[in-house]
């Protein structure tokens, strides 16, 4: 569990963390998959990659309806490492992901939803 007195440096520990995670999965993309499960995600391609962060998401919102919160953390993480192998593999990064949420940042979710275009 987190513990909460941690809290205050716990976003440049959390932007580490992140920054080391998205490092050793850009460094393993075109390595062997044999030696890397990452590697082997890409050698599978984006489909098996989108196809396993729909997994991860299901895991953490069935861990989360049981109130099961260290299991919802574990499939959290799994999810946020997933995603951010689906990112890398599309050529984007976290803080792509980051610059859109500083762009909505102080805007009504509902107003930024409603200004959506419609496809």
């Amino acid at each position: 569990m987190i513990d909460e007195a941690g809290r205050g440096a716990a976003g440049k520990a959390m932007a580490d963390t992140l920054a080391r995670l998205e490092a050793t999965i850009r460094s393993r993309k075109g390595g062997d998959p044999s030696a890397s499960y990452v590697a082997k995600l890409f050698a599978w391609g984006r489909p098996k990659i989108a196809q396993k962060l729909g997994e991860e998401a299901v895991e953490t919102v069935i861990a989360a309806i049981a109130g099961e919160k260290d299991e919802t953390v574990k499939e959290a993480a799994d999810l946020i490492f997933h995603l951010t192998v689906l990112l890398a593999d599309m050529d984007l990064s976290l803080a792509d992901v980051m610059a859109e949420l500083d762009r909505r940042e102080g805007v009504s979710g509902l107003a930024e939803k409603a200004a959506r275009k419609v496809d």
